[in-house]
């Protein structure tokens, strides 16, 4: 999407009684594996006469990518968590079809005076801050856990049972890694088939997950405020916990290995959790939902690595991708797996954790 002529087409025919539109400094964010982000700054003059501009995101799907995801539901929470206690940049447009930028794509509210990168919270002026980051991050989780999506009428969500919510996701990333493998993916299926031997408790309350929740989707400010929660695109109902795992699990330490998400003691994180989500982190439940995290790791970087090896794209970070994450996952795995079974004599993680 370098063709700003093109950019600039779609919006005058969104904004029919604008006159004068241009779109100035486009430029792509770089990150965004399962999407590309462009910025860009959008002036016209409306009906009256009178300039305006505003500053946008674009995010549009690549020919391939880590995952595959639906567009059309992450704009409807998006739309959904407006004005909720959940933070949420302002969803405008979205485009179902590839006519106008070669591919589906959002148009969102560019929050300005704010960071994503979870490296630069630790660098000033953001260092300062990182434990109320931190603590902020953890409250959000639990309001997401939280949300009442019934009474927000979020009938676009497929809700399933207390007791199905570990089967429905296990079995959704056991078919990605299946079709998405190139190999045996030996780790994997052995930490696949104890899940599914030794499952966890039914959900407390089936919730919101937004699906990848950790630090590096949010937008965060100097004073430690989180001003929006990013990337819905795995958002669906299921089991709070696996997005309280997901957020802790070591891949998104940056470094600080003893802090959840690089930025809270593991023990901290959770009592922030629950008391905006008034649920209780259950050890064995938690436990099922640590190694199930890994497996679904591995799930988008072995789709990732598929989709370049296949040609569906010449994104590098999926060739590194392909390189590292994979092999790192598969220590992580052994490492879970292995504590696991020392501590409970060959039970293995779930429910008897």
């Amino acid at each position: 999407m370098t063709d700003a002529a093109a950019v600039t087409r779609y919006f005058e025919h969104v904004l029919p009684d604008a006159v004068d539109v241009a779109v100035h400094d486009l430029r792509r964010i770089v990150g965004g594996a399962s999407r590309q982000t462009w910025s860009l700054d959008l002036a016209w003059r409306d009906a009256a006469g009178e300039p305006r501009r505003r500053g946008l995101i674009v995010r549009l799907d690549p020919g391939a990518s880590l995952l595959d995801t639906d567009r059309a539901l992450e704009f409807a929470v998006y739309r959904g968590l407006a004005g909720s206690d959940i933070p949420v940049p302002e969803a405008l447009w979205f485009e179902p079809t590839g006519t106008w930028l070669g591919g589906p794509f959002l148009v969102l509210e560019r929050v300005d005076g704010c960071e994503t990168r979870p490296q630069r919270m630790f660098a000033e002026p953001y260092a300062g801050s990182v434990e109320r980051l931190g603590r902020r991050l953890f409250e959000i989780g639990g309001r997401i856990a939280a949300f009442d999506w019934r009474a927000a009428g979020w009938e676009f969500m497929d809700a399933p049972a207390p007791e199905d919510c570990w089967r429905r996701e296990l079995a959704h990333w056991e078919r990605v890694i299946e079709v998405h493998r190139s190999d045996a993916q030996p780790v994997t299926r052995a930490a696949i088939d104890r899940l599914r031997r030794h499952p966890p408790p039914p959900a407390q309350r089936v919730a919101v997950v937004h699906g990848d929740f950790r630090t590096g989707n949010v937008l965060y400010d100097e004073a430690g405020a989180v001003r929006g929660v990013l990337d819905w695109e795995m958002c669906h109902l299921g089991d709070p916990l696996e997005d309280l795992a997901w957020t802790c699990m070591p891949n998104w330490r940056w470094g600080r290995s003893e802090l959840a998400g690089g930025v809270l003691p593991p023990a901290e994180a959770h009592r922030e959790w629950e008391r905006a989500s008034g649920l209780r982190v259950d050890p064995g439940a938690y436990a099922w939902w640590e190694v199930f995290a890994h497996v679904k790791a591995q799930g988008i970087w072995i789709t990732g690595a598929r989709n370049f090896a296949d040609g569906k794209t010449r994104e590098l970070n999926l060739a590194w991708i392909a390189t590292r994450l994979i092999a790192v996952e598969d220590r992580a795995l052994i490492a879970r797996l292995g504590a696991d079974a020392r501590r409970d004599g060959g039970a293995g993680a779930g429910g008897a954790g």
